[in-house]
């Protein structure tokens, strides 16, 4: 009987040894941050507010005729002033007017099916705006900066068929 008592407290020691083992800490997560207040202001297409508003030229369906066309290039600027900072890069937003598998914004109105807006940076590269792919950093020159940039017309799925189009993106501004 005391050998059984020895044994069962040997085995519940080992177990709860072997327990603490798997508590044990195997690395360190270190977060780092820093909060700011604005360092820039965006300039909009209106004094005093930061929605820019881009009006593509009107295009027809033939220039969209098959999946991957572009058509009515349009360029835009983004004008930064009273930065503090030295680089200025545009975050977008992921959000329901980007369709995820082509990184484009799609149409928000009923009409012009199958085509959708791609947004290039100033090196005519198009932007992926669900996961930022393409998005140029700029230097901040005397406390302003201007981020060229440029909207299109894309096929997306297959012809383009008429009717209007509209889409809108959120942005955020990432300062260094």
């Amino acid at each position: 009987m005391l050998q059984m008592k020895k044994a069962l407290i040997a085995i519940t020691v080992a177990t709860m040894a072997s327990s603490f083992n798997a508590l044990a800490a195997d690395g360190t997560i270190n977060i780092t941050g820093e909060v700011t207040s604005q360092t820039c202001t965006v300039e909009g297409n209106t004094s005093g507010t930061t929605a820019k508003t881009v009006t593509l030229p009107r295009v027809s369906t033939a220039s969209l005729a098959t999946v991957g066309q572009t058509a009515g290039r349009t360029a835009f600027t983004l004008a930064l002033t009273e930065c503090t900072g030295t680089t200025a890069q545009v975050h977008f937003e992921p959000g329901p007017s980007i369709d995820a598998a082509t990184g484009n914004l799609r149409n928000q109105t009923t009409g012009g099916s199958n085509v959708q807006v791609q947004l290039l940076n100033a090196s005519y590269a198009p932007i992926n705006l669900q996961t930022n792919e393409g998005s140029l950093s700029t230097a901040i020159t005397d406390k302003a900066a201007n981020l060229q940039f440029y909207a299109q017309y894309i096929a997306a799925t297959e012809a383009a068929t008429a009717g209007q189009i509209t889409s809108n993106v959120q942005f955020s501004m990432d300062y260094n």
